[in-house]
C-alpha cells in the first residue's frame, strides 16, 4: 500500500529513487560537475546509456548498472548506490569499470579511441574504517614516484556515513554528499538552497514522492532492501552461533584427549568433567580409535559421521 502521509519524501539512498533523479537532465549536470570538478556550464551533453553491459559470451557475468552516463566527450560515468554493506565492493567496482571500459572498442579499432571511464560508488555504509576521508579519487599511479601513469579510468568513492558537520565553503561534492544522504524534507529544503542544481533534485523528489505509482516501485525496492540486510544479519548471527558450538566441541575433545592420555578412564573423565557418560561417550570412543589425531581432527570426522 502506498504512503499516504502528505509530508513522504522519497529518500536518495534507495537505488530506485537516484535513478529518478539522475534521469533529470539538470540533475545529472549539476552532480557530474560536481564529480568531475567543473562548472556546470562546461557539462553541455549528458546521455544516460542503458544499464545493463554487453555479454560476450552467453556463460559471461551479467552486469546492471544503476545509472550510466555517457558526456559529449566521450568520458562515460558508471554510479552506484549502495546502501547494504558489500564485502567485496572494490571487485565489483573494478570489474565494472573494466566492463565499461573494454566495451568502447569493436573489433579493429584503436586503442587510441578509448576515452576516460569513471566508476562512482555511492556508499551508505563505511569502506574504509581506517581513517575518516569521506570522498576519494582513486586512479593508477607509480607506487614508488606517486606519479600517475593513466587519466583513463578512475575510482571515485562517497562515503555518506563519514559526513561531519556542514562548514562554510565546503567543496560542492560533499554539498551533493549530504543531499543525497538527506533523510527529511527540511534537510533537502536547506541544500536545495545552494544552487539551482540541488534545488532542481530537490523538486524532482517532490514531483516523484507525489506519483502514487513511483510510490509502490519506491516502496517495493526499500522492503527488498530491508528484507535483504534483514537476512545478512540472521545469517550472521547464525554463523556465530554455529562458530560458538563448534568452540565448545572442540574444546570439549581437547579435555577428553587430554585426559585420555593420562589414562582416566571413561568414567573417571565424565566425573571429572560433571558431565553424563552419554554426553561424551563418542568423543572418548574417537579419541581412544584415533589417539595420533589432533582435537581438530577428530571434530572433523565426528562432524562427517553426522
Amino acid at each position: 500500500m502506498a504512503n499516504t502521509n502528505n509530508n513522504f519524501i522519497m529518500l536518495p539512498t534507495v537505488d530506485f529513487c537516484f535513478k529518478k533523479l539522475m534521469d533529470n537532465a539538470k540533475v545529472r549536470q549539476g552532480f557530474i560537475a560536481a564529480l568531475l570538478k567543473m562548472d556546470p556550464d562546461m557539462i553541455r551533453e549528458t546521455t544516460v546509456l542503458p544499464t545493463e553491459l554487453e555479454r560476450e559470451y552467453a556463460d559471461d557475468k551479467l552486469g546492471v548498472l544503476d545509472v550510466r552516463v555517457l558526456l559529449g566527450d566521450g568520458t562515460q560515468l558508471d554510479m552506484e548506490m549502495q546502501v547494504a554493506y558489500f564485502g567485496d565492493w572494490d571487485a565489483r567496482a573494478l570489474f565494472y569499470l573494466s566492463k565499461i571500459f573494454t566495451e568502447q572498442l569493436k573489433a579493429g579499432e584503436s586503442y587510441g579511441n578509448l576515452k576516460k571511464c569513471i566508476h562512482v560508488s555511492i556508499l551508505d555504509f563505511i569502506h574504509f574504517k581506517e581513517d575518516e576521508e569521506c570522498y576519494r579519487t582513486i586512479c593508477f599511479c607509480d607506487k614508488k614516484t606517486g606519479r600517475k601513469y593513466t587519466d583513463l579510468m578512475e575510482i571515485q568513492i562517497l562515503e555518506l556515513k563519514k559526513l561531519t558537520a556542514k562548514t562554510e565553503q565546503e567543496e560542492t561534492i560533499i554539498s551533493w554528499m549530504r543531499f543525497l544522504g538527506g533523510k527529511s524534507r527540511e534537510e533537502f529544503e536547506d541544500m536545495a538552497k545552494l544552487d539551482e542544481y540541488m534545488s532542481e533534485a530537490y523538486e524532482t523528489l517532490k514531483k516523484i514522492s507525489a506519483d502514487d505509482r513511483a510510490k509502490l516501485e519506491y516502496e517495493a525496492r526499500q522492503k527488498a532492501i530491508r528484507d535483504y540486510n534483514s537476512q545478512m544479519i540472521s545469517a550472521r548471527r547464525e554463523g556465530l552461533e554455529e562458530g560458538i558450538e563448534k568452540g565448545e566441541i572442540l574444546n570439549k575433545i581437547k579435555l577428553v584427549k587430554k585426559k585420555y592420555q593420562k589414562g582416566k578412564s571413561l568414567c573417571e573423565i565424565a566425573e571429572e568433567m560433571e558431565e553424563e557418560v552419554s554426553a561424551i561417550e563418542k568423543i572418548y570412543q574417537m579419541v581412544k580409535e584415533n589417539p595420533e589425531s589432533s582435537a581438530e581432527e577428530i571434530l572433523q570426522m565426528k562432524n562427517e559421521e553426522l
